[in-house]
C-alpha cells in the first residue's frame, strides 16, 4: 500500500469536510470532483454559486453533489460575525461583517465554527495571508502562538531501511526562531507526529554540535529550546544538542554520546532555522529521491493548509487527503510505512 494511500483510507472513514476558499480556481474545481467521486472528502466551495456554475462549464467541470456557499451572503454571516466581535473585544461586528467578506477569512470562520473540518488554500494566495487567516478565525492550540510547518518525509533505502519516514520541522515558515519559538516549533510537530503519523515521536534538536562538541551563541539556543520543550511535555523522547549523525545513526550516536531517548534513532528532526530546514529537506529529496509531502501548517486548534500557486490538481487531492486526518486519532504506536 502506497503512502498516500493510507492517508486515503483514514480520510474516506472520516467523510470529513474541506473547505477551498478559491473555488473559482480551476485546479480546487478539479481536486474537489476528485475527492467526492473518490469519497475522499466532502469538498466546500467559497464563491457565488452562479458564477462558480459558470466557470465550471467553461472548464468542462461538473459541481454535481459539491457545496458551495456564498461568503457575501451566506445565512451564517450575522452568526460568524457575532463570533468573531465576541473573540476580539477591539473588532466591531461591522468590521467582523467585512473582514468575513474576504473567502480566506471566511472559510476559516468556516472552520472555527465547525462548519468545515478543515481548510485548504494558497493557489491564488500568498502563505503569509494565509496564515494570518488562520490565526484570525481558527486560532491557535494551547500553549502556542506561533505557527510553523512540517515536511513528511518518505525515503526509499535509508542504510537498508525501505521507506523510512521522517518527519522534519519547521522547512516553510519560521525564518530565525528564538529559543522559546524554536521550542514551541517542536512541540506542534511533536503532535502532528502522534496525531497525523500516529508514531511515538523520537524528537532530535539539530545543531552544528553534539552535546557540548562546540561552543557558540547557536548551540546555546538549542540547549535553551530543548529545556523550554522538556519542562512543557516532560514525557517526550527528546534529546539535543544532536549533529544530523548522531540524531540518525546508531553506530555513530553510540561513540559521541550515552544514555540518549533518541540518538541513532530519530524520527523527528527539528531545524535551527529556516535556512538549514529548506535546504535539509530539498538535498534529502533530490539526493535520495525522497518523497516530501508538505509544507502542512501546524500549530493550529483546527487544519488550515497552504498551498504553492504553481501546484497541481494531484498536489490539492493530496492535501486535502492530508487535512482531512491531520487532527485525527491514530492508534498509538503505529508505523506508518511507504
Amino acid at each position: 500500500m502506497s503512502f498516500i494511500q493510507q492517508f486515503v483510507n483514514r480520510a474516506r472513514k472520516g467523510n470529513k469536510r474541506i473547505v477551498f476558499p478559491e473555488g473559482d480556481d480551476e485546479r480546487v474545481q478539479r481536486a474537489a470532483r476528485r475527492l467526492l467521486d473518490d469519497e475522499i472528502a466532502q469538498p466546500i466551495l467559497i464563491g457565488e454559486a452562479s458564477e462558480l456554475d459558470r466557470q465550471a462549464t467553461v472548464f468542462g467541470i461538473s459541481l454535481d453533489g459539491i457545496d458551495t456557499v456564498c461568503h457575501k451572503t451566506a445565512p451564517c454571516l450575522n452568526d460568524y460575525a457575532n463570533a468573531y466581535s465576541a473573540s476580539r473585544i477591539s473588532v466591531p461586528k461591522k468590521v467582523a461583517l467585512r473582514l468575513l467578506r474576504r473567502p480566506l477569512i471566511f472559510a476559516g470562520m468556516m472552520v472555527a465554527q465547525g462548519d468545515a473540518d478543515g481548510c485548504v488554500a494558497g493557489v491564488a494566495n500568498a502563505t503569509a495571508r494565509v496564515i494570518e487567516a488562520a490565526g484570525l478565525t481558527i486560532g491557535f492550540a494551547k500553549g502556542i502562538s506561533m505557527a510553523s510547518s512540517c515536511f513528511i518525509m518518505v525515503i526509499p533505502d535509508s542504510s537498508g531501511e525501505e521507506n523510512k519516514v521522517l518527519l522534519f520541522s519547521d522547512c516553510a515558515v519560521a525564518i530565525q526562531p528564538t529559543a522559546e519559538e524554536l521550542a514551541q516549533i517542536t512541540v506542534s510537530a511533536a503532535t502532528t507526529a502522534r496525531t497525523l503519523l500516529g508514531i511515538e515521536p523520537k524528537v532530535a534538536m539539530l545543531s552544528f554540535s553534539t552535546k557540548g562538541s562546540a561552543s557558540h551563541a547557536d548551540v546555546d539556543k538549542i540547549v535553551k529550546a530543548t529545556q523550554a520543550v522538556r519542562r512543557h511535555m516532560p514525557d517526550l523522547m527528546i534529546d539535543g544538542e544532536l549533529q544530523g549523525d548522531a540524531a540518525l545513526v546508531k553506530a555513530v550516536a553510540t561513540r559521541k554520546l550515552e544514555d540518549s531517548p533518541v540518538a541513532g534513532d530519530a524520527n523527528v528532526l527539528i531545524f535551527p532555522d529556516l535556512d538549514a530546514g529548506n535546504i535539509a529537506y530539498k538535498l534529502v529529496q533530490c539526493l535520495a529521491n525522497a518523497r516530501a509531502y508538505g509544507p502542512l501548517l501546524q500549530g493550529f486548534r483546527k487544519p488550515m493548509n497552504d498551498m504553492s500557486r504553481g501546484a497541481s490538481v494531484e498536489d490539492l487531492v493530496g492535501v486535502a487527503t492530508i487535512t482531512a486526518v491531520q487532527n485525527g486519532d491514530v492508534e498509538p504506536g503505529r508505523l506508518w510505512r511507504g
